[in-house]
């Protein structure tokens, strides 16, 4: 999988998938453009890529997105690769409990911001005649989780968007597709152990392990070589998929 001077921006880039990502395309021999909410998250995270292009931005804020696009096309040219990752997992509480600002923050993340990041990321690919994208999807977006109604919702709504923009975009020679993870060895799986807990599971991790079929969480690497794989060359007749990356847990009977 050679990324050689290829440009690839990626979202929610200073921590989890992202940054694994980011750092497996660079040593690919990529040019990066980072992109998350906090410039000094960002400067941590990226320290040790050289040449990384470091983005602040707000994903489901239209101007944000605009500027993000653009500054990475004034540095570097095209986007040749853009990883759609950026997401938050929300309140973990029953309907009963759920806030319409819960609902609200988590659909403007995962669902507006994918899809403005889509819009602009798409025109840039048009104009210079082709590119990759991967969506992060969940397998969230596949099934249920008790008490998180509204990341479920958002996942779904991410595997939708990237079918339909598969099927728009197909002809201007622009693949898209998603990956959906279970649980992964990251922050956000420490958040969401922790409202698990606060709902009253005992030894969350314990138990959301033991519901994978392989028996642990995945790590954020394992993810990143997916993203890259689909993004590649060797993937150039995949478009509009959605892959479980899950330890087995597509395969379970219900």
């Amino acid at each position: 999988m050679d990324f050689k001077d290829k440009v690839v921006l990626i979202t929610g880039a200073a921590g989890g998938i992202g940054l694994a990502a980011a750092r497996k395309y660079a040593a690919e021999g990529a040019k990066v453009a980072l992109v998350d909410l906090k410039q000094d998250a960002l400067e941590q995270a990226a320290g040790d890529m050289d040449g990384a292009l470091l983005l602040s931005a707000d994903v489901s804020n239209e101007d944000d997105v605009k500027d993000y696009v653009a500054k990475t096309v004034e540095a570097f040219g095209r986007i040749d690769v853009f990883v759609n990752n950026a997401g938050i997992n929300g309140d973990f509480k029953p309907i009963t409990d759920q806030t319409v600002d819960n609902y609200r923050k988590v659909l403007d993340i995962n669902v507006i911001g994918v899809a403005l990041g889509l819009k602009h990321v798409v025109a840039q690919m048009k104009k210079q005649g082709g590119g990759a994208i991967v969506n992060t999807a969940s397998n969230g977006g596949l099934l249920g989780a008790p008490g998180m109604s509204a990341y479920v919702a958002s996942k779904h709504a991410v595997i939708g968007i990237n079918k339909s923009v598969a099927l728009e975009v197909a002809g201007d020679n622009i693949r898209v597709n998603a990956v959906c993870p279970s649980g992964v060895d990251t922050q956000m799986m420490r958040s969401i152990e922790e409202n698990a807990t606060a709902s009253g599971s005992e030894n969350a991790r314990e138990t959301f392990e033991s519901s994978v079929p392989l028996g642990r969480y995945a790590e954020a690497d394992e993810i990143a070589d997916l993203m890259l794989f689909l993004s590649s060359d060797k993937a150039s007749f995949i478009t509009g998929a959605y892959y479980r990356i899950d330890g087995g847990g597509g395969a379970v009977s219900v």
